[in-house]
């Protein structure tokens, strides 16, 4: 995973465990900070620490560590470091007061839903064969039906016309 799909994996996940007004912002190349910053709001302590550990949680099962963390016991506000990527969670206090959105407003937004794979394309040849095929059924039964049914012919009836002269 590149260091994009990564901070958006972790929104995800933050998303999963129903956090609010979650905010994924592109920095690359305009801070030396970091090349994303992850922004994400709790209701509570509990709800922050069930956030915080989520996202570890499954960052670690693929292999990625917190290279730093702030704020252990703070009832407001978590800081991870990832190295590519920062992950804020914090309450709306918090994130009222700190403003942590209109400092990083230089950077871009990004959309941290998970892509959706498009279906591989239908073959389009084996449908027509299949209409091909049953045009031709049709056409067929179609065919036998008018030979089968004969209409009678017609009576021929000989006028005679008189001459008159």
């Amino acid at each position: 995973m590149n260091t994009k799909e990564l901070v958006c994996f972790a929104a995800r996940l933050a998303d999963d465990k129903k956090a609010e007004n979650i905010k994924v912002i592109d920095l690359c190349g305009l801070s030396s900070l970091c090349d994303f910053i992850l922004i994400a709001t709790a209701n509570s302590k509990p709800h922050l620490d069930s956030v915080e550990e989520e996202i570890s949680k499954k960052l670690k099962e693929h292999g990625f560590y917190k290279l730093n963390r702030d704020g252990g016991d703070s009832n407001l506000w978590r800081v991870s470091d990832y190295g590519g990527f920062l992950v804020h969670v914090m309450t709306q206090e918090a994130r009222d007061f700190y403003a942590l959105d209109k400092i990083f407003s230089f950077g871009k937004e990004i959309n941290f839903a998970k892509p959706v794979k498009k279906a591989p394309a239908k073959k389009t040849v084996k449908k027509t064969a299949v209409k091909k095929a049953a045009k031709k059924t049709t056409t067929k039964k179609s065919a036998t039906a008018k030979k089968t049914v004969k209409k009678p012919a017609a009576k021929k009836t000989a006028k005679k016309t008189s001459k008159k002269k």
